[in-house]
C-alpha cells in the first residue's frame, strides 16, 4: 500500500480528458467525471475503513466480486436476485465472442460470474462499483483518479517491458520485467481491493441510513 501511495505523487487527480474518455473503458468511466455527488470514503481511505473487506477481497478476489456482484444487484433492487446480471453489466466487451446478454447469463448467471470474475477480474471490480455509481450518480474522487491512473500505467509498462524482454536476449530485460510484472500485480491487487472495500462501505451505509431510524448521510 505504502509504495502505491509514495505513486500517486507522480499522477494528475484532474478530471478524466477528453482523449481518456475515449474506447470501450473511457467510455464507460467518462461519465462518472460529471457527477458532483462522491462515494462516501475515497479509494484511498478504503484500508482504514474497511480493512476486513480490503484484505479479503486482495486474497480471494475471484469469490468476493460474485458475492459483491450479488449485493449490489440486490441493493439496488432488493429481491431480484441474479436476475439483473450481464457480463459486466454491460459496461465492457461487445467485441469479438464477448458479447454482454447474450452469453446465457440469464440462464447460467452464477457460472458466467464466476468465469467473469476469473477472466476479467479488472472489469468485474469496476463494474460492481459502476452499478453503485449509477444508482446515486456518484463521481469520480482525485485519489480515485490517481489511482486508476497509477494501476493503468504500471500495466501498460508491464506489458510492453514483457514484450520487449521477449524481443531481446539480453537476461537484465528479463529480470526487470519481471520485478515489473509484480509490482504491477501488487498495485492491481490494492487497487482493486480498495475499490471493493469502498463499493461494499457505500452500500452498507446506503442500507444503513435507509433502514428505520437511519441518519442523514454525511461525508466522511
Amino acid at each position: 500500500e505504502r509504495f502505491t501511495m509514495v505513486c500517486l505523487f507522480c499522477f494528475s487527480g484532474d478530471p478524466l480528458s477528453e482523449d481518456e474518455k475515449k474506447g470501450k473503458y473511457g467510455s464507460a468511466m467518462g461519465p462518472y467525471g460529471n457527477y458532483t455527488n462522491k462515494y462516501d470514503i475515497t479509494m484511498c481511505k478504503a484500508p482504514c475503513s474497511e480493512p476486513g473487506c480490503c484484505c479479503i477481497s486482495m486474497i480471494c478476489m475471484c469469490p468476493v466480486q460474485v458475492f459483491m456482484r450479488h449485493k449490489a444487484l440486490n441493493h439496488v433492487e432488493p429481491g431480484s436476485g441474479w436476475k439483473n446480471y450481464i457480463c459486466c453489466q454491460g459496461m465492457f466487451g461487445s467485441c469479438l465472442c464477448l458479447q454482454p446478454g447474450k452469453m446465457g447469463e440469464k440462464t447460467c448467471p452464477i457460472p458466467c460470474m464466476c468465469l467473469e470474475a476469473c477472466l476479467c477480474p479488472g472489469a468485474a471490480v469496476s463494474a460492481t462499483s459502476g452499478v453503485i455509481r449509477q444508482q446515486y450518480s456518484l463521481g469520480l474522487d482525485e485519489d480515485d483518479v490517481k489511482l486508476i491512473r497509477c494501476n493503468n500505467c504500471l500495466q501498460i509498462a508491464s506489458c510492453l517491458c514483457t514484450i520487449i524482454a521477449c524481443l531481446t536476449p539480453c537476461e537484465g530485460d528479463d529480470a526487470f520485467a519481471e520485478c515489473l510484472n509484480i509490482i504491477a500485480d501488487i498495485v492491481f491487487c490494492s487497487v482493486t481491493g480498495c475499490m471493493t472495500a469502498q463499493c461494499y462501505h457505500e452500500i452498507n451505509l446506503r442500507e444503513k441510513m435507509n433502514a428505520p431510524g437511519g441518519n442523514e448521510m454525511q461525508r466522511q
